[in-house]
């Protein structure tokens, strides 16, 4: 998956650069993420390759605007993606890098605490994904078989990401658990 097709994805309606980088706050950020600094480069780079086009408009407050809208080229680039077989490529994790270099350290007490501040980041995030589900269920009802095209794949996406996020808090409980134990055992006081 690519950012130029994340940004496609989002342009099916007209908006500027910043009004992507908040639908990336507010949507797709849960799952992919994007800084501004990123964001208009490939703007550029999508309307130099005729994927969209831009038009200046006046602000309500401030400097004119630039607002993007999809092309039949970027629809046509959108589509092709969407229809082909799943991006599954390597996910990158750096917390996963940290946690198999830690031994470096020595001291298993700060892999601990290094789990702890892990785990509290994604129960935190599983709260906001779980919070965003309800909001839905409340909005819309508990059958997202009956959800618009666009309210289902997002509710789908959703449903993904908890399931993901709480893997991962179960698996931060069960290294908890063992570092305890391990604390708890002869060698592990040796650390």
């Amino acid at each position: 998956m690519s950012l130029d097709h994340i940004l496609l994805g989002l342009l099916r309606e007209p908006a500027t650069g910043y009004d992507l980088k908040t639908a990336f706050s507010e949507s797709v950020g849960h799952f992919w993420s994007a800084e501004l600094s990123q964001i208009y480069p490939t703007l550029k780079r999508l309307e130099r390759r005729r994927l969209l086009r831009s038009r200046l408009e006046p602000s309500p407050k401030g400097p004119n605007r630039r607002v993007y809208t999809l092309t039949n080229e970027g629809r046509a680039e959108l589509l092709h993606w969407v229809r082909g077989d799943p991006a599954v490529g390597t996910e990158r994790f750096a917390y996963l890098a940290q946690l198999y270099f830690m031994d470096a350290i020595g001291d298993i007490r700060q892999t601990r605490a290094f789990m702890t501040a892990l785990r509290d980041h994604l129960s935190g995030w599983l709260a906001q994904l779980r919070a965003v589900e309800r909001e839905i269920i409340a909005a819309h009802g508990e059958a997202p078989e009956r959800y618009s095209d666009a309210g289902f794949h997002q509710f789908a996406t959703l449903r993904m990401g908890i399931h993901s996020i709480g893997s991962k808090v179960t698996w931060c409980d069960e290294t908890l658990a063992a570092i305890d134990r391990r604390l708890a055992s002869p060698r592990g006081s040796e650390s």
